[in-house]
């Protein structure tokens, strides 16, 4: 996964972690959390791990490879869990129990490691993490979700209306007309193909 050119369209953690697969939507999606590592990349890149953890992390999964790919095997299946609700919503359904479950039982984990801590300015929550917690980077997602399923944006969750694509974003324009999760990539796709199908009209259309 080439963090570098990673995009963050989604406006909110756990949309742009449903679109750490590219052509969410259709038949063969692109796998872009294919190891542990790229995990932690990805953590870094959206900033809920620090240089520092990143690395420490990757130096504690090194002796327990197994454990790792455990965490990266829930990273996915959350992962899948948050898309398919978020899809649903973004098509007006109801999301499927069995991906409640899952963002539930991740949510709990990320509850159970929450601690108020005195601040300066009064208190704040934080995540108490320990030695080879793993599976830290997947406290915040899961919170992020449930934040948003609980926000008054949830009626501003979209999908790319690209085919095949399916990646998810706010839509936080005026009118609600945003229509691409990239007016550079599926947006310009798009009118071309567009541009393309009445090129090919008038040329039918003259013979």
């Amino acid at each position: 996964m080439d963090v570098g050119n990673t995009k963050l369209i989604g406006g909110w953690l756990c949309l742009d972690f449903a679109n750490t697969a590219d052509w969410h939507d259709s038949d063969h999606p692109e796998e872009g959390l294919n190891s542990y590592s790229d995990l932690i990349s990805w953590s870094r890149h959206v900033d809920i791990l620090t240089d520092g953890e990143a690395r420490q992390l990757l130096q504690e999964a090194r002796p327990h490879p197994k454990t790792a790919k455990a965490v990266l095997e829930r990273a996915v299946t959350l992962r899948e869990a948050v898309y398919q609700i978020f899809s649903a919503i973004a098509s007006h359904i109801y999301p499927n129990a069995s991906d409640l479950t899952t963002l539930n039982t991740e949510l709990h984990e990320a509850m159970t490691r929450m601690q108020i801590k005195p601040t300066d300015g009064g208190y704040s929550l934080i995540y108490a993490v320990k030695e080879s917690t793993l599976d830290q980077m997947l406290w915040p997602i899961a919170r992020s979700a449930a934040d948003l399923l609980t926000s008054d944006k949830l009626e501003r969750i979209s999908k790319c209306s690209a085919k095949d694509c399916g990646w998810l974003f706010l839509d936080m324009s005026r009118n609600r007309s945003r229509r691409w999760c990239d007016m550079k990539d599926c947006g310009n796709r798009a009118k071309a193909r567009r541009h393309y199908q009445r090129k090919r009209v008038a040329h039918t259309s003259s013979h």
